[in-house]
Formats: C-alpha cells, structure tokens, sequence
C-alpha cells in the first residue's frame, strides 16, 4: 500500500523549491512523509468562499430523456451562485456552445475551457485546502467514476490538476482513489466520511481506515474522523457519499437525513448512520447536535426512482441553496434550513431532472475557499 501522495507539483512561487521534497524509495506511512506545504487545513463549507467550481452538463447517455431540462436546472442554480460570488464553469470542447448561450451573459461567471467527461464537480474537481499562510492547495484526489462505473473519465480524471494549474496554485496529487463527496468537515478538525466509500475494495484494493485516517490528518489537517456505514439510499451509485446522509450547518450541528417511513427502503440504512454517528458523539463527548433532515418521499422519473435527499445542499457566501423534488415535504425541507441559517438566504432550487443524473446541486459543485 502507498504513502498516500504520489508527488507535489504547481508550487506558487511564494514556496522557495527547498520546501519540495520528492517521494522516493520504499512507500512509507503518511506520518513519516514530509508534505511540503505545511499546517493544510480544509475549511468548512460555511466558511467564506472566494469561489465556486462547477461542470457543465454535457453527457447525454447520464440524461438520457431530459438533458436540456438538466441543463436548465443547472443554469438556474449556477446563476443563483453566481450572484454571491464568483463562479468557475468548466466547458471545454462541445460543452462551451450551450454553455455560453445558458451562463454567457452573467458577469459573475466564468467558463472554464477545460473538458470533462460529466457534471460531477464535487468528485472530479480537487478538494481545496489552505495552507499555514493562507495560500490555497488543491488535493486532487484519483478519480474513476465510482469505481469504474461510467468510463470513460479521462478528462473527469485530468480536471483537478488542470485546475490547478488554472488558478496557478498548489497542487497535491494523492495515489488513493477518493472523491470529494464521500469527506464532509466542520473546519474544525472534524471528518465525516462513510466506510462504504473510503474503504471500497473496488477502488482501493486491501486499504485500511488507519491508512485512510493518516492521509486525511495529513492532507485535511483533521484530527477526529467519525466513520459512517454509508449504506446507500436507492439509486445512489457513489456507494454511499456522505453528502447525501450528513451535513454540517456549523462547528457543533450536524443535519443527519432520515426517512420517515418505517417500511421504506431506505428507512434502515439511513437509521443505522443516524445511530452510528450518535453513537460516536456520546462515546467521543464531542458535543455535536443531530438534527433529523427528513427525506422526501420516493422520487421517480422515467420509471425509476432517484437518489432524491434534501442533505444535498449547498453553502455558499451568504447563500444556502436547497434541492427541490416536486415534493410535499420540499417546503419543510426549505423551511428547516432557513431556521438554521438565519443570516444567509436560503432558496429552493429545481432539481427533478438533475437527479436523474443520480446526484444533486451538491454533487454538482465545489467550493474554493478564501484567502485571507
């Protein structure tokens, strides 16, 4: 099993070339590896943003009925975004003509002529951390659309570094297959994460939670990791994110999501996280708030039923943006996240088509944190 990072590149020019220190020999233990940017932290998703990161929906065999009225769904939330803050679209190739004629004329928008392979921003954009000095590291993290699901994803694949090398940033390239979905944090020292994903032998043969716990310490500067089941909800094919189960409202409140129907399917592994990170909480005395998030009613479209989860919100500056199911329960939803988030606006945004794609706005997008 490897180290964890395979090599450091796209150093800002702030970093004197003495600091880089290249991997070689024997693969070692993520305590014993001398990172080169020191004191890396990732932010919560709470905390200000000097960006957000999204893809633009191009891929017509992930929407195979309904990819205009995707597209529609995904500009209206990325306008939305982009009227706090700043917001990066990645377009390249065949993605820039709708592209520029959906997102174009916002002045808050910029496209991106980078290619993708599809719209999961979350997972193939890299996880970006801070350093001791407040300047910004992206971790890209190995991506393989799930496991090899849904080749190719070549370019989902490249994005990350391409990225990087957009913004002219620290880049920190890990040997683990991993996407951003699956870790959720507090920004302050806490990891949620879900053994369902991490540990997957299909994307990461024999590793360990010990090795998974010493790269996120190492590169997410975390100190306590809470591990879920994960357990998918139906339709979820990441094998369990933890975006679509848990999410932090701040430092101490965590919103855990639960299906209300005892007879639903989805109603037991959704209770088995609940219990587990209650579990952890009282066991850990780490003082955290659960709070039920209840799921919407099955969601179908086209025969099948959807990874529809209200948990797939979004932070941004001064925003909150929730998913909307043409549910009864989408003005509770809407309601139960604007008592949480007195001092920002929270906005219900059209999400019935893009959860055909088997994810939401969440899934979609990216924060970059700011630099201060």
């Amino acid at each position: 099993m490897g180290c964890g990072v395979l090599e450091f590149v796209t150093v800002p020019k702030p970093f004197h070339a003495s600091r880089l220190l290249p991997l070689v020999g024997k693969p070692c233990n993520m305590h014993d590896l001398a990172v080169p940017y020191r004191g890396l932290r990732w932010p919560a998703e709470f905390s200000p943003h000097d960006a957000t990161w999204v893809s633009w929906p191009r891929n017509a065999e992930t929407w195979p009925n309904n990819l205009a009225l995707s597209q529609s769904e995904h500009a209206t939330f990325v306008r939305t975004i982009a009227d706090f803050e700043k917001v990066h679209v990645l377009a390249g190739g065949d993605a820039r003509e709708t592209a520029e004629r959906a997102l174009g004329d916002h002045p808050n928008i910029e496209l991106v002529d980078i290619p993708t392979n599809d719209a999961w921003a979350r997972d193939h954009a890299p996880t970006f951390v801070l350093d001791e000095d407040q300047r910004l590291v992206a971790i890209n993290w190995i991506f393989n659309a799930w496991g090899g699901k849904y080749p190719p994803f070549d370019n989902d694949q490249a994005a990350g570094s391409l990225i990087a090398k957009h913004l002219g940033c620290g880049l920190v390239r890990s040997d683990k297959v991993f996407e951003g979905g699956a870790i959720e944090t507090n920004g302050e020292g806490l990891l949620l994460t879900t053994r369902s994903c991490a540990l997957d032998p299909i994307r990461n043969p024999g590793i360990t939670a010990e090795e998974f716990e010493s790269i996120f310490r190492s590169l997410l500067g975390v100190d306590r990791i809470a591990w879920l089941p994960g357990d998918p909800i139906i339709g979820d094919d990441t094998d369990g994110h933890i975006d679509q189960i848990a999410r932090f409202v701040d430092r101490h409140r965590v919103l855990v999501a639960v299906q209300q129907e005892t007879d639903d399917p989805n109603h037991a592994p959704l209770q088995g996280n609940w219990n587990e990170l209650h579990a952890w909480n009282e066991r850990e005395q780490a003082g955290l708030e659960l709070i039920e998030l209840p799921m919407p009613g099955p969601v179908e479209l086209f025969g099948v039923r959807l990874p529809a989860s209200y948990a797939n919100f979004y932070i941004a500056n001064s925003l909150v943006l929730v998913p909307q199911f043409d549910d009864p329960r989408d003005d509770y939803a809407l309601g139960l996240l604007k008592d949480l988030f007195p001092k920002r606006q929270v906005i219900g945004s059209p999400a019935r088509n893009l959860v055909v794609g088997l994810g939401s706005i969440h899934c979609m997008t990216q924060q970059q944190p700011a630099q201060f």
